[in-house]
């Protein structure tokens, strides 16, 4: 289908003259007002004499705070948007498709900005509720902003980059994402890999419930996913986060249960080469990287969730072993797995992380069957309604006996300190998960408006379909651009835990927002099973969950920018 001429015709029309030096002071004039933002909450939020914030008053401050925390999110990811426009202008690289996208994400989040930043249904980041006052409206008011405004976020913008991309099936992702020509390589190896075995099973796996086979396991470690990361010398292929986000993404577009398979290798790989010993190192790593063995995140309790200062499982000392006790839940993979990465309590008389350690447990492999064959270790599994293809479970140790050398590190009362590493790590990651679903749910949506006809004309003839295709289109790419910064970051080896989230909390926004006007698109066939969409819909609503919840990571996001 080609795109409508009455709208390509007025493309170049309704580009913003000097755009990109125009988006430049509009970063200027948002900074301004996230400045403003900080010091009006920073005047109701104390600090030590260290400078560390209140946790009481943040918490009392807590719809202010969080406002903050997306405040921040959309100035960094309008900060990096223009930085990518930069970049592909430099190199020649900046098209109309490219520029129309910039100048709707402008236009867009400028205008949420100044009238409510939507933090979920119903909640909004507005700036009097973080007493922001008259300097942040002033610099709103700056004729870059209005323009942008004015200009950007309109139906027609949208309409025009829908048309656009519906003639562009074979770009990979509807607009140059800026990566230089290895990783658009690993892209095209990875969304063939999806294409050919994921995407054609991926919803008969989730209707079924079925664990991802076995052979697209192998596969994946054939093609290196395992050991992405890891360093050359212990069996990796020593690649950075930025390919790791490539990959990532391609694989969650073509299912969220294979994609994540990857989180789970990353995450265990993240904790042993920041924790372990040299032969925790040269033991687990090589193993991780071919896929031999598959790990199992073992953090979460019943009544704990995100509190994980408050576990219970105890680990105490027998001998040449350490015996763990207690229950879990929420493990993901945990029967197919060979191997548990357990936080759980060592130290006695400690009711907060301080007493935390962590193991590496080694169990023997199960399957649906028989999901737990050890004695001493006991589940169930946890039905979901989407994020299947390796289920989740609970476990009760009972006594569970594992080595000395388990103890990660050798350390005792570093398991906490130990996981907040790893969180940079898989919260990038989970933003690069969060644009491959997106991205997702855009493909499925923009083909059935293609194909779909309704009143004499396809779907995507009507603006309010094209419209919401166009803006699934501008913010998978504000993500996407975000979710690399933060990667950069973490391979210069500079501290991204704010980045991280940034791109973690807006990303999985991002990715439910896709899926949901997505299954708008089809309609009442969207909400049969037999579509897709349906399948995507439920996938993309963990994403704001597990990882660190959005409220969480808010929080998290809050206490960096006020003590920053």
């Amino acid at each position: 289908m080609s795109a409508n001429p009455a709208l390509t015709e007025t493309v170049e029309d309704t580009l913003i003259p000097d755009l990109l030096p125009t988006c430049a002071e509009a970063v200027k004039a948002v900074e301004s007002v996230l400045g403003a933002a900080r010091t009006g909450l920073a005047a109701r939020i104390p600090r030590d004499e260290k400078g560390r914030v209140s946790g009481a008053a943040l918490e009392r401050e807590q719809h202010a705070a969080h406002s903050l925390a997306w405040l921040a999110t959309y100035v960094e990811a309008l900060r990096q948007m223009h930085g990518w426009a930069e970049r592909l202008t430099a190199d020649d690289r900046f098209g109309t498709l490219e520029a129309l996208i910039l100048q709707a994400a402008f236009g867009e989040y400028l205008a949420q900005i100044g009238g409510g930043i939507p933090m979920s249904q119903g909640e909004y980041a507005r700036l009097e509720d973080m007493g922001a006052g008259e300097t942040a409206r002033r610099a709103l008011d700056a004729a870059p902003v209005r323009a942008l405004i004015a200009g950007g976020a309109t139906s027609l913008i949208r309409e025009q980059i829908a048309h656009i991309i519906a003639d562009r099936d074979a770009v990979a992702t509807y607009g140059d994402c800026g990566l230089d020509e290895d990783y658009e390589m690993i892209r095209d190896q990875f969304r063939r890999f999806a294409d050919e075995k994921v995407v054609p099973h991926a919803h008969e796996w989730h209707l079924k419930d079925e664990l991802v086979p076995i052979e697209i396991v192998q596969e994946m470690a054939d093609l290196g996913v395992f050991g992405l990361t890891i360093p050359e010398n212990l069996g990796g292929f020593g690649m950075s986060k930025t390919a790791m986000c490539v990959v990532s993404e391609e694989l969650s577009r073509g299912y969220i249960g294979v994609g994540s398979l990857g989180t789970r290798s990353e995450i265990a790989a993240e904790l042993i080469l920041g924790g372990g010993t040299d032969e925790q190192r040269e033991e687990w790593l090589p193993k991780l990287a071919s896929g031999e063995i598959l790990p199992t995140a073992v953090f979460t309790e019943p009544n704990t969730g995100s509190d994980l200062g408050a576990l219970k499982t105890r680990a105490t000392q027998d001998g040449e072993d350490w015996v763990l006790s207690g229950n879990k839940t929420w493990i993901t993979h945990a029967a197919r797995a060979d191997v548990m990465t357990v936080l759980a309590r060592t130290v006695p008389g400690t009711t907060d992380h301080r007493g935390l350690s962590m193991f590496l447990a080694p169990k023997t492999r199960g399957d649906c069957e028989n999901p737990f064959p050890n004695p001493e270790i006991s589940g169930g599994e946890i039905e979901v309604l989407g994020y299947r293809g390796m289920k989740e479970y609970t476990l009760a140790f009972d006594d569970y006996r594992i080595p000395k050398d388990a103890l990660l590190g050798g350390v005792e009362g570093q398991g906490f300190k130990q996981l907040m590493k790893t969180f940079e790590s898989a919260r990038i990651q989970t933003a690069a998960r969060a644009v491959g679903v997106a991205q997702n749910a855009l493909e499925l949506g923009l083909q059935y408006a293609k194909d779909r006809v309704q009143f004499g004309q396809p779907l995507l003839a009507f603006p309010r379909v094209s419209g919401k295709l166009g803006s699934m289109a501008v913010e998978i790419m504000v993500t996407r651009q975000l979710t690399y910064f933060s990667a950069r970051e973490k391979d210069a080896d500079r501290r991204c835990d704010l980045e991280a989230g940034m791109a973690k909390l807006l990303g999985a926004r991002a990715a439910w927002s896709a899926a949901d006007n997505a299954l708008q698109i089809h309609g009442g066939n969207g909400f049969a099973l037999e579509y897709p969409i349906s399948r995507v819909l439920c996938d993309s609503r963990i994403l704001n969950i597990f990882e660190g919840a959005a409220e969480i990571q808010a929080g998290v996001i809050a206490r960096r920018v006020l003590e920053s």
